[in-house]
C-alpha cells in the first residue's frame, strides 16, 4: 500500500510538531537567570527565545527522522503485519 502525498504531509506535520516541543526548551535562559527582568513579564519567561533557530532545527531534525521512516517503509521494515507482531497484537 503506497501512501499519498497528503498522507506523507500529514505524517510530517505531526512529526514536526512533536519535534518542535522537544526542541523548544534547548538553550533557554529565563529572565531571572540572566538578570534582565522586564517589568510586567513573568520572571520565568525566556530572555532570548531564538525562535528562528529553533524552527530551522525543528525542520531539519523532522526531515531526517521522516526520511529514515520513509526509507524503512520503502524497504519493507514498517508494515502492519510486522508492527502488530512486534507489539503482540493478533491480526
Amino acid at each position: 500500500m503506497a501512501y499519498s502525498i497528503s498522507t506523507a504531509l500529514a505524517i510530517y506535520f505531526v512529526l514536526w510538531w512533536v519535534v518542535l516541543f522537544a526542541v523548544l526548551p534547548f538553550g533557554v535562559r529565563s529572565q531571572m537567570e540572566s538578570g534582565e527582568e522586564i517589568a510586567g513579564t513573568d520572571p520565568g519567561a525566556p530572555s532570548v527565545p531564538r525562535m528562528a533557530w529553533k524552527l530551522l532545527w525543528t525542520t531539519a531534525i523532522s526531515a531526517v527522522i521522516f526520511a529514515i521512516g520513509m526509507a524503512a517503509f520503502k524497504a519493507g521494515y514498517l508494515n502492519v503485519e510486522r508492527l502488530t507482531k512486534l507489539m503482540g497484537i493478533p491480526l
